[in-house]
């Protein structure tokens, strides 16, 4: 077996230590700042709307019209979309250390921009943030690949899953951190300048400051990015990259030593790298007729499973608004002022951050190395669909006076099942099982193919799940298929990942050079060397 492989075992049999869980956190911020962004911009489009489509003739305050909600909504994931393919690609190309400040760098730049605006006329100000907001996207996309390789590539293989889910589980803590800035700046402000309801003032009940409050809460997303710059600046390349891509035992050996504990015979490897160099197997790329026969039905499994899912988990969105004026969480738009809204509409949504999607993500990390992806993913399909049939079939049931609750319970089991399910475990198994001169590409596209899945999920199903009935559409939009018709589609996405899960492989406690074939590469050509492997020091597979 080739030489350069000694560091990759020791890193698969080392101890999970402290760096492991500073790793977490640098390359878990990219998340946290994605989750915040979606989470809060939510947040601040009914404030956008008072302010900048005010109409005084109107008995209602004014609303993003819906060309608008779904640009400044829509753009940041075309941004992602576009940010995954090119990162992914970028990071197998360049390395995942240089490619990952940049990404970061753009974060914070276009989080701080996206609260600045040209002018100040509802065109040039929603203009601004689209443009901004597309870009910050970009920087997030490169997040997911990268991130999710840098885990994978460090991480032993023993607690290798958890240490990946628990990157992905900051987006939990970006939308509860998102919340709590919402609710503290739109308290403060309401505090400060107090003012009339709507239905009592229509102009004076959106005082003029609440212009800052938006903008605030957008721009405070770049202060945890920025924090971790430093330390992923300092954080050392991969050994598998250097090992494998890079083609540099040696570095790879003195660059983990620095940051793992993990001993390694460094004179061994010195006069045994040269020669395990010059055997390379033949190196096929993302297009070869070899990546389709070894990775293409894995590549296939990872990417409709993702598309499925974030079809159903971002259409989520629809119900929101619905299910809170159902559940009486939020009065009628008309009776409170503009500050008083988005205190009230934060606060609705951080509970449901705080009890719906935080607990899902961490079973997840607790479980996934226990319990194995496989399970995880087959279950969380399974329940999803459950859950969606649940509300869909009595759904005449569900939105009748006194049964709110119920719906809310079946609402937060179906995101509790997502998080603790494909949601988290997508993101995963696509960083484990490809090669690792393809790893971040591959990742990229299953990712991107989530990203598409979402944008069908929020924008499809915005104009899908309107009344049937012309006269009770929201205002500007088209009739559709009604709520319970789009619960039933989207019950049946949930099948169909249900069923492309079963072609992705486990990954659970295998090391990522068995999984990916490489190892085999390496036998094949060096037949005589499959027994060097051992001389790995003992004491670190504990």
């Amino acid at each position: 077996m080739a030489h350069d492989h000694k560091v990759l075992d020791a890193l698969d049999a080392a101890k999970t230590q402290w760096y492991h869980f500073t790793a977490v956190v640098i390359a878990g911020m990219g998340f946290f700042t994605d989750a915040y962004d979606l989470f809060s911009i939510s947040l601040v489009t009914k404030l956008l709307g008072r302010i900048y489509y005010f109409n005084p003739n109107s008995k209602t305050p004014g609303s993003l019209p819906p060309n608008v909600s779904a640009a400044v909504n829509g753009v940041a994931f075309c941004g992602t979309l576009a940010g995954q393919l090119f990162f992914g690609w970028l990071g197998d190309k360049m390395g995942r250390k240089k490619v990952y400040g940049m990404t970061l760098m753009l974060m914070v730049v276009c989080c701080l921009a996206s609260g600045l605006s040209f002018g100040s006329t509802p065109k040039g100000v929603m203009a601004t943030l689209c443009f901004f907001r597309f870009w910050l996207g970009f920087g997030i996309g490169g997040d997911y690949p990268l991130s999710a390789t840098i885990m994978s590539e460090y991480a032993n293989k023993r607690t290798r899953g958890a240490f990946i889910a628990a990157v992905f589980a900051m987006q939990g803590f970006g939308n509860l951190t998102g919340g709590i800035v919402a609710i503290v700046v739109s308290a403060a402000f309401k505090a400060r300048f107090d003012a009339p309801a709507y239905r009592d003032d229509p102009a004076g009940s959106t005082v003029p400051q609440a212009d800052y409050a938006w903008r605030i809460v957008l721009m405070f997303g770049a202060i945890p990015a920025l924090l971790t710059y430093y330390w992923r600046m300092k954080m050392p390349e991969t050994a598998r990259y250097t090992a494998l891509v890079a083609k540099n035992a040696k570095q790879a050996t003195s660059d983990m030593a620095r940051v793992l504990n993990v001993e390694l015979a460094e004179e061994q490897q010195k006069a045994k790298a040269e020669e395990a160099l010059e055997r390379r197997p033949e190196e096929y790329g993302l297009f070869s007729r070899q990546f389709a026969k070894r990775h293409g039905l894995h590549l296939l499994g990872t990417t409709v499973c993702w598309f499925t899912l974030d079809i159903a988990f971002y259409s989520q969105n629809l119900f929101q608004k619905d299910i809170y004026a159902a559940v009486n969480w939020l009065p009628r738009a008309d009776t409170m002022n503009a500050l008083e809204e988005m205190f009230k509409i934060s606060r609705a949504q951080t509970l449901v951050a705080l009890c719906g999607t935080i607990p899902g993500y961490w079973f997840t990390v607790f479980f996934i190395d226990i319990i194995g992806r496989f399970a995880i993913q087959l279950g969380g399909f399974f329940f999803m669909t459950a859950f969606m049939l649940g509300l869909a079939i009595p759904y005449h049931h569900w939105t009748t006076p006194g049964h709110h609750v119920g719906f809310v319970v079946m609402y937060a089991f179906t995101f509790f099942f997502a998080n603790f399910g494909p949601n988290s475990t997508t993101f995963v198994v696509a960083a484990e099982i490809f090669p690792a001169r393809l790893r971040s590409t591959c990742h990229g596209i299953s990712s991107a193919a989530g990203k598409s899945g979402a944008i069908v999920g929020s924008f499809g199903f915005l104009y899908a799940a309107q009344s049937t009935d012309p006269t009770k559409t929201d205002a500007g939009y088209p009739p559709g298929i009604g709520v319970r018709n789009s619960l039933f589609m989207l019950a049946g996405c949930n099948v169909i990942g249900f069923l492309f899960t079963f072609l992705v492989p486990e990954s659970k406690g295998k090391s990522l050079e068995e999984l990916s074939g490489e190892n085999k590469d390496e036998e094949a050509a060096a037949p005589g060397q499959s027994n060097q492997q051992q001389t790995v020091p003992t004491d670190l597979s504990e």
